[in-house]
């Protein structure tokens, strides 16, 4: 008689209920198969559905221990010497002969001697030493610190004399990243973690610190390794249906387990794509913000970037286009790293009095006067902003030739401004009229210009004098307006990087990450593609589904969540670390 088996006690059979599994378990799981695979498998065949995770070989022992000096180089007050392996505590007792071994994380200051010289020969006299048992240390090994007095001399001293230290096992200094390395083999940290942390070390502004803080809580690797799970577990459930179905009765149809497991794909890939727009939004942060400068010449664009950047990045001239070429200069603007591109000035559509030209005259005032090079920088420009994530677009107050006044524009600035989703117009020169004049050309530019292009017929432009900004003596407490806009910029990139309150540790998402999540989303839309059927005709649909195709995307998709998090058929780990402890200082 055919034994009876329910899904769930099937399931419990073929997947293992943790991530990391050992023993025999570890051996009954071993893969099985590569993708794609387009053949049936085998009946009755049992499969590994979760790959054990296994400590990662390296170039270099690690069973070794290992030292390097983990503050900055150079003079300070104090320097902190990390060592961390199995010989800990016969260093600590080369170093400080004849005393007691130190009490598990508690700070002692002792005397420091160089190795096999009996006491008689001094390191420091009063460093401060500290050791940490295994495994809840930093590297999941013992450690032993040492603080030592800064100077470059003692440092290196100290140093040489670990290595001289008599021990059981090989001392040797520490490969870049080799002491994250190890926390990451002894799981003490997942690799979203680890990156999370090359991100920390890397920050250069508070954005960039915030998010790299958000990324190493873990709660990141933790979300993938439950999708992974449910991704395990469905493919599971699938397989079953493939060997067994022929022999056992299942407490469900395979349609109604296609349609269960349907369900739980539909949740992940929510929160898949939910994870690819936060990492959209914080690579903003990571790489910074492009912000391309756009006008008519002489409209003040270097003048303005000057202004905010505080130095003279680009050179000012009454000369039309002396901006040639792209230039460019970075800026922490209040935690947000910034790239303002000063680019060549447009001639294509430049109009005065308020009123648009026609095409005609457009295109007849562009071709006049324009050289090769200038045409060349006006070309760069498009392309910068097409590249730019905000656009601010110049135009300036001039006089006329009968002595009036008018906002000289460029149209196609203007356009651009409207295709990108942040942008800024700004109008300069604003010291050159009255007010009540300046109020009058203000509207006329909105009425007969703005409102007839696109995307920017709500915007109001900001005004600015970049000839008052200069003016550091005056009295006004935004002399020139160049404050006002540098709020509307950071306004601009809240709004482009901000996440809600219950998703701030999406912040931590990588581009690498996001790649891989991508991989993991078409395979789940490639399994849900497979296994569509009609729900009015779901029992014969369901013979029609090609199961073993399903299996494969589930084990792909979950395979691509293992490469993020470092655990279960990630066969390209070691790749992956090599990739990510490069960017690592020795000593972390």
């Amino acid at each position: 008689m055919h034994r009876i088996v329910s899904r769930c006690a099937l399931t419990r059979t073929l997947c293992l209920s943790g991530p990391r599994a050992t023993g025999k378990a570890a051996a009954f799981i071993a893969p099985s198969y590569i993708w794609p695979r387009v053949s049936a498998p085998t009946s009755g065949r049992l499969r590994a559905f979760n790959t054990p995770f296994r400590p990662l070989s390296t170039s270099a022992g690690h069973n070794d221990t290992i030292y390097a000096l983990s503050s900055a180089d150079g003079k300070a007050g104090i320097a902190v010497i990390r060592i961390s392996g199995p010989s800990c505590t016969q260093i600590y007792h080369e170093l400080c002969p004849n005393k007691k071994a130190p009490k598990p994380r508690y700070a002692i200051v002792r005397t420091l001697f160089t190795p096999g010289t009996q006491g008689s020969e001094i390191l420091d006299s009063a460093a401060l030493v500290l050791y940490f048992p295994e495994p809840k240390t930093v590297t999941g090994e013992d450690v032993l610190e040492l603080h030592v007095h800064g100077g470059s001399a003692t440092v290196k001293a100290v140093l040489s004399a670990i290595a001289k230290c008599s021990t059981d096992g090989h001392v040797r200094y520490a490969e870049p990243g080799e002491f994250t390395k190890r926390a990451f083999m002894h799981d003490r940290l997942d690799l979203a973690q680890v990156e999370a942390l090359s991100e920390m070390l890397a920050a250069e502004t508070e954005q960039q610190r915030r998010a790299a803080v958000r990324g190493s809580s873990g709660s990141l690797g933790r979300t993938y390794e439950e999708w992974r799970r449910k991704l395990l577990q469905a493919r599971a459930e699938m397989e079953a249906l493939i060997d067994f179905q022929e022999d056992q009765h299942f407490d469900e149809s395979p349609a109604s387990l296609v349609k269960n497991v349907s369900h739980q794909i539909q949740d992940i890939l929510k929160g898949i794509r939910l994870h690819e727009t936060a990492s959209q939004r914080t690579e903003l942060l990571r790489n910074g913000i492009q912000i391309a400068l756009l006008g008519p010449p002489n409209a003040g664009k270097s003048s303005f970037m000057n202004q905010v950047v505080g130095r003279e990045a680009s050179i000012v001239s009454g000369e039309s286009g002396t901006t040639r070429d792209i230039i460019e200069a970075n800026l922490d603007i209040r935690g947000y790293l910034c790239t303002f591109a000063d680019t060549a000035g447009f001639r294509t559509a430049t109009a005065r009095g308020g009123a648009a030209p026609s095409h005609a005259t457009a295109q007849a005032e562009a071709l006049s006067g324009i050289g090769a090079v200038e045409e060349e920088g006006i070309r760069r420009a498009r392309t910068r902003a097409a590249q730019s994530d905000v656009i601010i677009v110049l135009a300036s107050v001039e006089e006329r030739t009968d002595g009036g006044f008018e906002i000289r524009y460029d149209l196609e600035t203007l356009k651009l401004a409207a295709a990108c989703q942040q942008r800024l117009v700004l109008v300069n020169k604003i010291d050159a009229v009255s007010p009540a004049d300046l109020k009058v050309l203000i509207c006329e530019f909105q009425e007969d210009v703005l409102r007839k292009i696109s995307g920017l017929e709500d915007v109001s432009p900001t005004l600015i004098s970049c000839k008052e900004a200069l003016n550091q003596g005056s009295d006004q407490q935004d002399p020139g307006g160049v404050r006002l806009v540098t709020d509307q910029l950071i306004l601009a990139f809240r709004s482009m990087t901000a996440l809600p309150a219950s998703l701030q540790d999406l912040h931590g998402v990588t581009e690498r990450q996001r790649q891989l999540l991508v991989q993991c989303r078409d395979s789940l839309e490639d399994y849900v593609q497979v296994t569509e059927c009609d729900e009015e005709d779901d029992v014969e649909a369901a013979h029609d589904i090609d199961l073993t195709m399903a299996a494969e995307h589930l084990r792909y998709a979950a395979s691509c969540l293992g490469r993020i998090t470092g655990r279960g058929e990630a066969g390209d780990v070691e790749e992956i670390l090599g990739v990510i402890f490069e960017k690592f200082c020795v000593g972390k």
